[in-house]
Order: C-alpha cells, then sequence, then structure tokens
C-alpha cells in the first residue's frame, strides 16, 4: 500500500501542503513546475489584474491540453482495433485463398 506523504506545492505565488502517494510526488512535482513555467509565460504576454487571473488561464490551458490528449489516445485506440480487424478479416481470407490452391 503506498504511503502518503506531505509535500509543498507552489502554484503562483501561493504554497499549499497536500498529501499525495509517494510514487506520484516526482509527477506531481513535474506537473506543477510546468503549470507554474505557463502561470510565467501568460504573466509576460497578457494583461491581468492579479495573480489569480494568470493561474486560471494557466489551468484552463493545461486542463484542455490534458482533454485533448486523451481524446487523441482514444481515436488511436480506435484506429488500432479497426486496423487489427482488417487485418484479422485479410488474413483469414489469405489462408482460404491458399486452401483452395
Amino acid at each position: 500500500m503506498d504511503q502518503k506523504i506531505p509535500v509543498n506545492i507552489v502554484v503562483g505565488d501561493r504554497t499549499y501542503r497536500v498529501k499525495i502517494d509517494r510514487v506520484d510526488e516526482e509527477l506531481v512535482r513535474k506537473t506543477m513546475s510546468f503549470v507554474n513555467e505557463k502561470i510565467i509565460e501568460f504573466k509576460t504576454h497578457f494583461a491581468g489584474k492579479d495573480m489569480q487571473d494568470y493561474i486560471a488561464m494557466a489551468l484552463l490551458w493545461f486542463a484542455t491540453e490534458q482533454n485533448q490528449t486523451g481524446t487523441f489516445k482514444i481515436k488511436e485506440q480506435e484506429t488500432n482495433q479497426k486496423l487489427s480487424s482488417w487485418e484479422n478479416m485479410l488474413n483469414k481470407l489469405l489462408d482460404d485463398k491458399e486452401s483452395e490452391d
């Protein structure tokens, strides 16, 4: 069973203490680093009232990006299933053709 560990996560200009699974620590830290880079990118390119505006823009971008990646994976799986089905049909046809000869 994975043990939960406390970590400090920085989002924008605030620190949050959260408990996460030890196995997820590297992923969480990399994700937060990426989100913070996006916050800085949005802060330099767009006018905003405060840090919350930039955090909202970065998290919206990140969530949309993840959704697109998930959609791509679903389509990729569907395509692979169709290709496998066609391959099986072709193999069956070829086997039947060899049996006739």
